[in-house]
């Protein structure tokens, strides 16, 4: 993924407490904030970041050329300003891919960039802007939404109880500034005419959400970004087995319909207090039932669609299910072996094992997290998944 990064901001409102950089650079928990915002999005799977610069341009590219991260990051310079639909524009010259991701420099928002790409598509909206759920503001424009999620109008600045605001990350085709002039506005120019066309998406996130424009919550960065509270979820991923952890075992059987399928104890509780804890929650499961002729993957997929559905109805959720229908026990997917994770890291590139955990009930599942640098915890009948995510929780609370 490419993401152009708006980074050229004067950052006058934080001349108070900030020297005379560019906002991008001013320093958050120790680091520019732009480290900050480069980390999450290498964290995510991007691999090639773009500058759009101005002010004190200088210092911004010397920060990329020290910066040792895994994104390759280029950049162009505004002779003069060209407003935020110019300095797009400009940039989409270094861009390759055909969806372009297009960001503020001085705001964070803990979007899922992988599932926005995928609603953008499916969409077939000109563009798509990610907007965030807030509260008593007055400091930024309501975003009106119609039920399909089309964008249809832009309010201006004033009292609101509650709605939606441009959360300022924007999915845009690379060719698709190409008929407007050098300098326009963004939003004014861009934006706002598609909205009212009904081309315009705009796709609602959670996340954590933060503009260090003014001194009130720059100084509230400082200690979001020192704590952790900047990250959406405390932990990456959760790497679940299904039989004995979240379904009850048969001895000497295998659950072969949907009406045999019975929930452990407490396990729906679980995936609801786990739901927020984990960016990303997946079963891995060896399921030899298939290979062994004693059930079909109809079967198969439809106790997976009842299980989900009563998971939902939970309050809780699973992200994908990976099974491995394999009888020989060499082969690369069949647990302890690691290939169905290695199917996991090819979906969602930006996992990071060292903040995921593994949770099983065989020494199949601590086997295959020990190959895999995975934290391993074993799940029993007396130490099961809800206590789990009871203890979790509390650490997470505290």
């Amino acid at each position: 993924m490419e993401a152009i990064v708006l980074a050229g901001g004067m950052g006058t409102r934080l001349r108070s407490v900030v020297a005379d950089l560019p906002k991008c650079l001013a320093p958050v928990a120790g680091r520019p904030f732009l480290d900050w915002l480069a980390d999450a999005l290498e964290e995510s799977g991007f691999d090639h970041l773009i500058l759009s610069l101005g002010y004190r341009h200088e210092a911004v590219e010397a920060w990329a050329v020290s910066r040792q991260g895994r994104a390759r990051i280029s950049w162009v310079v505004e002779a003069e300003p060209l407003g935020t639909g110019g300095g797009v524009k400009l940039a989409m010259q270094q861009a390759l891919e055909d969806d372009i991701f297009v960001l503020n420099g001085d705001t964070f928002f803990g979007v899922d960039f992988r599932e926005m790409l995928a609603f953008h598509q499916k969409a077939g909206a000109a563009a798509t802007l990610a907007l965030k759920p807030m509260r008593d503001f007055d400091r930024y424009g309501e975003v009106t939404c119609d039920a399909t999620g089309r964008i249809t109008a832009f309010q201006e600045k004033q009292p609101c109880r509650e709605g939606l605001i441009n959360g300022g990350i924007y999915l845009i085709r690379r060719d698709a500034l190409n008929a407007l002039p050098v300098r326009f506005s963004l939003e004014k120019d861009y934006f706002e005419p598609l909205a009212s066309d009904g081309r315009l998406a705009g796709f609602r996130s959670e996340g954590y959400f933060i503009d260090i424009g003014i001194p009130a919550d720059y100084s509230r960065a400082q200690r979001d970004f020192a704590s952790g509270a900047w990250r959406a979820y405390p932990y990456d991923a959760l790497l679940l087995d299904r039989d004995g952890v979240i379904n009850v075992l048969r001895p000497g059987d295998y659950v072969k319909t949907w009406e045999e399928f019975v929930f452990c104890d407490g396990a729906l509780e679980a995936l609801r207090l786990l739901e927020p804890l984990f960016r990303r929650i997946v079963i891995v499961s060896n399921q030899r039932g298939v290979g062994r002729g004693l059930m079909t993957e109809a079967d198969l997929e439809a106790i997976h669609a009842g299980m989900l559905t009563c998971i939902r109805e939970a309050g809780g959720r699973i992200d994908r299910i990976y099974v491995c229908t394999a009888t020989d026990e060499a082969d690369p997917r069949r647990k302890p072996n690691t290939g169905m994770l290695d199917e996991v890291r090819a979906d969602y590139p930006d996992i990071d094992l060292r903040r995921s955990i593994l949770a099983g009930d065989s020494p199949s599942d601590r086997q295959m997290a020990e190959r895999a640098g995975i934290p391993f915890v074993r799940i029993t009948e007396t130490d099961n998944l809800l206590t789990f995510a009871q203890r979790l929780t509390f650490k997470d609370a505290r």
